[in-house]
């Protein structure tokens, strides 16, 4: 589950007018004077400049709010060009993006919720470099991934909502976890399926005011605690199941670029630290263990099809993160089961100390896969 923002507006015919930008959330070369400087505070968000250049941009942030913040860059119709979540109060970041000629906005949000502060950008006229060759082949490489994985998931929801309809809770509940994983392999580019996130993968302590709680942890819920489904959560089936196929025609439209792959799988990792480890992200059934097993499946993909060109840019960090790949991945072996239907352990069976081992491979991860962007950029 990515951050939540409302209103979102889905414009295709916006996507292909405003083709975006590869961004990277590693630490920028840039200047302060070539920068524009960001100052996010509890009710307020200045930006130094408000139109630049086509080409590469810099945000120099610094967070002077009592709030941790996220600030983002977005296209006018609310989907993210790139951002940089959990900035605390008195922390300073660089995030650096390439954009083309268009309308944006950056955007404050205080407490990391609702529509946040927001200053209008105009990126006037220039070009963007052209890039490796082999970084459009892993863009297209992942997209076909990303489809495969949409496509492959459609039946498995099928088989939840079908047993929700039919009242049988055991089914559902055994079909609740498989029909997650095609999602969560491809949040590393949630961010470029627009509303469908906030629609399908929302905790209940993420709500905006307003919002109604639609999706998979709403069912999760009905499942395990109330432990019943009537009409409502039927109702909730059906649109969770359209919600999806939507979902499903929107990946092949995905604006996705290899700092978008690279900056997405650093993002993801940070979610799975602060949502899966902590056991908060599948509260009700305890399957965190299989979506942090999928995030880092995605994650890992995205890797793997940049590698070529970032190996060749900084073969030292590649080497580290196959390291922390291998790691991780094996770690999580050790929580395999043959008698669960999501093929791990209930994760209310994992101690503290496990949690923590859990929670330190990730941050070993995340280190490295931070300047995994950058090193596609070279």
């Amino acid at each position: 589950m990515r951050a939540v923002r409302l209103p979102v507006v889905t414009a295709v015919a916006a996507a292909a007018a405003l083709t975006a930008v590869t961004a990277c959330t590693a630490k920028s070369d840039a200047k302060d004077g070539d920068a524009i400087q960001v100052t996010a505070a509890d009710s307020k968000c200045t930006t130094s400049t408000k139109s630049i250049p086509a080409g590469q941009v810099t945000l120099k942030i610094e967070n002077t709010g009592s709030k941790a913040t996220e600030v983002e860059i977005l296209f006018p119709d609310d989907r993210i060009v790139s951002e940089k979540e959990n900035i605390g109060p008195g922390t300073k970041y660089t995030l650096t993006a390439e954009v083309k000629a268009g309308s944006y906005e950056i955007a404050c949000r205080p407490g990391m919720k609702g529509h946040g502060v927001r200053q209008k950008l105009t990126v006037t006229g220039g070009s963007v470099a052209k890039r490796d060759p082999k970084l459009d082949a892993a863009v297209a490489a992942y997209r076909e991934y990303a489809q495969n994985e949409a496509d492959a998931t459609i039946p498995k929801v099928e088989t939840f909502v079908n047993a929700i309809k039919a009242g049988d809770l055991t089914a559902a509940k055994n079909a609740y976890a498989p029909s997650r994983v095609g999602w969560e392999t491809t949040e590393p580019i949630a961010e470029s399926f627009g509303d469908i996130d906030p629609k399908t993968d929302t905790r209940v302590n993420d709500l905006e005011k307003g919002q109604k709680w639609t999706g998979w942890h709403a069912l999760e819920k009905a499942l395990w605690v109330d432990k019943k489904v009537g009409t409502e959560q039927k109702a909730l089936a059906d649109e969770l199941l359209t919600d999806l196929k939507d979902w499903q025609k929107r990946v092949g439209k995905a604006e996705i670029t290899p700092t978008s792959m690279a900056n997405g799988a650093k993002e993801l990792l940070d979610e799975v630290a602060t949502g899966k480890v902590t056991g908060e992200e599948d509260r009700y059934s305890h399957t965190d263990l299989s979506d942090f097993k999928a995030n880092v499946d995605g994650a890992e993909k995205a890797y793997e099809l940049l590698k070529p060109v970032a190996q060749k840019n900084d073969a030292a960090l590649t080497t580290e993160l196959d390291k922390q790949f291998a790691a991780i991945d094996t770690l999580l072996d050790k929580y395999r089961s043959t008698s669960t239907s999501d093929g791990f352990v209930s994760y209310d069976k994992v101690t503290k100390d496990q949690r923590k081992e859990l929670s330190d491979a990730v941050n070993a991860l995340a280190e490295p896969l931070s300047k995994l962007a950058a090193a596609v950029v070279k």
